[in-house]
């Protein structure tokens, strides 16, 4: 479905100010809950609704981020699975994604990535805990917020006990920031996240990932050495191990909090000054909206919130079978 003739003017309880975006799974819209908060809420395209599936996939992804919404993501707010066109609204963070600070103000220091790793540790402790496995950590689905980053975009986890979706072979994820095994199609565990993490933490600390980009990235996540000079010297060993190609090889997450976190010193100031600033921006561009009370365009301080929430789970078939689809 190309672009809707007319966008809704509200979706379950919350009133549309604009459209944020789109993609292959459908639309995200900045809307307002009658109290005035403002959430990101996603739709899904009429096409991909039709198909159980899929339904049974965005299902899925909702289930997932309400067993570990809270201080650790973007927690969900409200959501409607079985309505026509099944919706998600979670909360709006005023914050650029790692992806986004790093592309626009270069790496982050050691002390600031050591920090960044020790906060993504914690959540994906609440994470596993939930007995989830997140499956798609990347730079694009950490939000920088002004108290701690943010996880977002659980539409391909796996949640312990409950039945698969993806057929066998069938590879889904982020190929820069996938592991080995799920390279491969096999089974994953907590290790595939830590496998992850380790990637996310060197393109913080590098502005690239481990095994690189394009048409060789599969064969070198799975046979390749991680390009590490980059490293500092102190954190190389430990995002090294990170980066093993066998699961039982990489350190578990207690162990990993303990090389991250230096000592019983004062920890580095959060968020890094650049992207404080880039978050006072936002703030400023959401209140002066509110005291305005205009609703004609979206600012584009929510651009990349939106790019975020959109196309998660998706596979190649089913993007193949949107028709037209549109881009951010």
């Amino acid at each position: 479905m190309r672009t809707p003739v007319s966008d809704p003017m509200k979706v379950g309880p919350y009133r549309i100010v604009g459209r944020l975006g789109s993609g292959g799974m459908g639309w995200v819209y900045l809307g307002r809950s009658p109290a005035g908060r403002e959430v990101a809420v996603k739709v899904v395209r009429p096409e991909l609704a039709a198909e159980p599936e899929f339904r049974e996939r965005f299902a899925r992804e909702v289930a997932a981020a309400r067993v570990v919404s809270g201080a650790y993501t973007a927690a969900v707010v409200d959501a409607d699975t079985e309505a026509e066109l099944p919706w998600l609204a979670t909360m709006y963070v005023p914050g650029p994604s790692l992806a986004e600070a790093v592309r626009t103000d270069g790496p982050l220091p050691e002390e600031q990535v050591r920090r960044l790793g020790a906060f993504l540790v914690e959540e994906l402790q609440a994470v596993h805990a939930a007995k989830v496995v997140h499956r798609d950590l990347k730079p694009s689905n950490v939000l920088l917020a002004s108290d701690g980053p943010r996880v977002i975009d659980f539409g391909i986890s796996r949640v312990d006990g409950a039945p698969g979706l993806t057929r066998a072979g069938l590879v889904v994820g982020t190929p820069p920031f996938m592991s080995p095994e799920q390279m491969k199609g096999a089974p994953v565990g907590p290790p595939s996240d830590v496998f992850s993490l380790g990637g996310v933490l060197v393109y913080a600390l590098s502005g690239r990932p481990p095994h690189g980009t394009g048409d060789s990235v599969r064969y070198q996540v799975v046979f390749g050495p991680p390009h590490l000079d980059v490293v500092p010297p102190g954190l190389r060993p430990l995002l090294s191990r990170c980066l093993a190609k066998r699961p039982e090889d990489r350190p578990g997450l207690d162990e990993l909090l303990a090389g991250l976190v230096e000592g019983d010193g004062q920890p580095p100031s959060w968020p890094p000054p650049k992207v404080r600033r880039t978050i006072e921006v936002r703030v400023g561009e959401l209140a002066a909206r509110r005291a305005s009370g205009t609703s004609v365009s979206v600012p584009s301080c929510l651009m990349l919130h939106a790019q975020a929430l959109l196309d998660a789970g998706l596979t190649d078939e089913m993007v193949a079978r949107a028709v037209g689809r549109d881009t951010l």
